[in-house]
């Protein structure tokens, strides 16, 4: 580990949040909405239908949102949200299946990250059941936000404030781990965290930890934690015991951004995880903002 200047960050212009409605779902919107805030970027909220188009008012209300965080004041009208420097749009795409779906979507409308809420079932997040096209799922591979059933996650929906004061980010020497550490860099800059510690977890022989810059960040420590045993464990394990707000891993983005997770580190890390997880596919366009 050294403290070096910091490496260009991922760059967050359009956000995608797939929606099923849910209560899971509403804590993810609170996410996709404070990270389009942040950035200054699109932000779709896209619902998967099989049939007939739903009630827009299903959607969650951004507006009512923005009023309760105090960001702008009640009654406003709609133009009130693009003045705060963001794009929201509602979309619905028409199919059987939400993954197909959702690729489809960004094949026509690509996002720089996607938050999604997963739900719990026979162990596995319902939003990874279905199979994935090979073909189709390649031509994602994008950084997604997952906030797994159950989690509050780090932005209220009460006022829009945030909690985030311990990030793990695990590595090792494939996938690259240096995009997981510039995200991590960036997103606290962006929410303007204070003070906080960005642990480094290396499930493995010391001598098998690879290098990674540091950047310094006011106010925030960068501490090392060595483990030997299972991967997953080790994962779950020290996020549990270090109460992390925030896992930021890479991962292998050969098959899109959910298949990449089907079986792999990172969605076995999904199934356990008690708080959010920010994934980096090596190949996606935020990984490659740090080469």
């Amino acid at each position: 580990m050294s403290q070096n200047p910091e490496p260009p960050s991922p760059v967050v212009d359009s956000i995608l949040h797939p929606s099923d409605f849910s209560a899971g779902s509403v804590v993810a919107f609170h996410h996709a909405l404070k990270s389009a805030l942040v950035a200054r970027s699109k932000l779709t909220v896209l619902h998967v239908s099989p049939g007939a188009a739903p009630d827009w008012t299903d959607f969650p209300g951004v507006r009512e949102t923005l009023e309760r965080w105090g960001l702008i004041a009640p009654g406003s009208p709609k133009s009130a949200v693009p003045a705060l420097g963001i794009e929201v749009r509602k979309a619905v795409a028409q199919g059987s299946s939400p993954v197909s779906s959702v690729l489809r979507y960004l094949e026509s409308h690509p996002a720089d990250l996607i938050v999604l809420a997963t739900h719990a079932h026979e162990g596995r997040a319902s939003w990874l059941r279905q199979s994935v096209s090979e073909p189709l799922a390649r031509k994602s591979g994008q950084m997604t936000l997952f906030l797994p059933s159950g989690t509050p996650g780090f932005v209220s929906a009460a006022d829009g404030a945030v909690t985030l004061e311990r990030i793990l980010i695990p590595i090792a020497a494939s996938p690259r781990p240096q995009p997981a550490l510039a995200a991590a860099v960036q997103m606290v800059k962006r929410l303007e965290r204070p003070s906080g510690t960005f642990t480094l977890l290396h499930v493995g022989e010391a001598s098998t930890m690879p290098a990674v810059q540091c950047p310094e960040v006011p106010g925030w420590q960068w501490t090392t934690v060595h483990r030997t045993g299972d991967v997953i464990h080790g994962i779950v394990d020290t996020a549990a015991k270090d109460r992390s707000d925030l896992i930021v891993m890479s991962t292998d983005g050969r098959n899109g951004f959910l298949d990449a997770l089907r079986g792999s580190h990172s969605e076995r890390v999904l199934r356990s995880a008690s708080c959010p997880v920010l994934t980096l596919p090596e190949g996606s366009l935020a990984a490659g903002a740090v080469e």
